[in-house]
């Protein structure tokens, strides 16, 4: 391996994102250097990744075929105008994420991140109902315990209470329906939870406390992925739909992390049945190599802008990297190894057996309650008094320094592996779990 990594004297200047700033100072915890399933270390010490990054690594790390397209692409053309001048591979990339969105969802935006990509969707649905006639629907309906980025729309529609409260009064004319999360009568549930179909009425009691002629949109999460893996009950996302179509509301699914994999299908929306009338997507469209977002929507929403003047411009929004040929060639190259490896595939029959190993866990101290579906899943703590979080966070630092990364919310531990992990992964993955919740103080 080589040993030509630069290390910085000095780490006050980089305000690390989502990060206990003072604490990581202390104590750096370095990665140099990944492939495959494995990170290293300052030391050269391998790092189980458990989480696929931050989600987003679902074809593993420093994939042959992604590092060459970035590569090739980077000699060829670095970047072109997305304003009025395109290039081929953007057209490329929008036919092959369209092939495998559900019918119906026929057109794509693209973006940077899915923050870009939940605002943009928020937008377009604003805009839609103002082109059709329908300007009062000014409303936006998001999820207690959502997470949709960290820009204004989305911390305004989201729904965790720490990403909110020292931002002021954040976008208006927004509610939220409860979540999904009912551990009293759902509790190590395998799958979607049996109870909780009757959260979805939540909808309606908004339509009819703001008038359903207001609302514009209602966004949500597949499968809450941030705020600790909260799946969602046996009919719930049928019967949201039932009420947005009941009422003109557009719906919104946030597949930034369900999207390209991770549920054995191409989207959440797939896995379930359900189809919204848009799709944010990040992450996985490049596999986390690239910084590259997108929204997907109906023809319905897209045609609803194309009337005027034919030189004038149909919609005034998009980004300078909207696009970006290396972020295509990226996104491309990451669609071919999800098909070439079966990877969705491999997911799907990955699912049980990841099922197993997660909730052989459920007798160790302090683990409460234990979620999946796919490849994902949580494991949730009993948090320790007056101190949330800190009993997964002592397990994160311990995770890591004995080669296994983890990702914590709170005082849940939440898994997403790349879908490239074979069985062994899976069992060193839980293995390393479970010595170390048995080891917890």
């Amino acid at each position: 391996m080589a040993r030509d990594h630069i290390v910085p004297n000095d780490l006050r200047a980089y305000w690390m994102p989502f990060t206990a700033n003072r604490q990581f100072k202390k104590a750096p915890r370095m990665l140099v250097e990944a492939e495959g399933m494995y990170y290293r270390n300052l030391s050269g010490d391998r790092v189980l990744d458990s989480s696929a990054g931050l989600w987003c690594c679902n074809a593993g790390h420093r994939h042959p075929k992604i590092v060459k397209a970035i590569q090739d692409q980077a000699r060829q053309l670095d970047y072109c105008p997305g304003f009025q001048i395109g290039h081929p591979k953007a057209f490329e990339l929008a036919n092959r994420v369209v092939d495998l969105a559900p019918d119906g969802l026929d057109h794509v935006l693209f973006t940077n991140s899915g923050s870009e990509a939940v605002d943009s969707a928020l937008k377009l649905a604003l805009a839609y109902h103002r082109s059709i006639g329908q300007g009062e629907r000014f409303r936006l309906i998001g999820r207690e315990r959502g997470y949709h980025g960290v820009n204004f729309g989305g911390v305004s529609v989201g729904g965790i209470v720490a990403n909110r409260k020292v931002y002021g009064s954040l976008l208006t004319g927004v509610d939220h329906l409860r979540h999904t999360h009912m551990p009293e009568v759902n509790r190590f549930s395998r799958g979607q939870p049996e109870h909780g179909v009757e959260l979805a009425e939540d909808l309606e009691r908004l339509a009819m406390l703001h008038g359903p002629e207001t609302i514009a949109a209602v966004i949500i999460e597949p499968v809450a992925g941030s705020t600790g893996v909260l799946i969602p009950p046996v009919g719930y996302l049928e019967r949201v739909r039932e009420i947005c179509d009941k009422y003109g509301m557009l719906l919104i699914f946030d597949e930034v992390i369900t999207g390209f994999g991770r549920l054995g299908a191409p989207f959440g929306s797939t896995h379930y049945g359900v189809t919204p009338d848009m799709i944010t997507c990040a992450k996985g469209l490049t596999n986390g190599v690239i910084p590259m977002g997108g929204v997907l929507c109906s023809s319905k929403i897209h045609d609803a802008f194309m009337h005027g003047p034919e030189h004038m411009i149909e919609l005034f929004h998009g980004y300078t990297y909207s696009g970006n040929p290396i972020a295509c060639a990226a996104g491309l190259a990451s669609l071919d190894v999800y098909r070439d490896q079966g990877l969705f595939e491999k997911t799907h029959s990955n699912a049980s057996y990841f099922e197993d190993g997660l909730h052989s866990l459920r007798d160790l101290p302090y683990v409460i309650d234990i979620r999946n579906e796919g490849l994902v899943g949580a494991v949730e703590l009993e948090s320790i008094d007056g101190l949330p979080g800190k009993r997964a966070f002592e397990l994160f630092i311990r995770a890591f320094e004995s080669g296994l990364l983890i990702r914590v919310t709170g005082d849940i531990i939440a898994l997403s592996p790349p879908l490239i992990a074979e069985r062994s992964h899976l069992d060193e993955i839980f293995g390393r779990l479970e010595q170390l919740l048995r080891t917890q103080d």
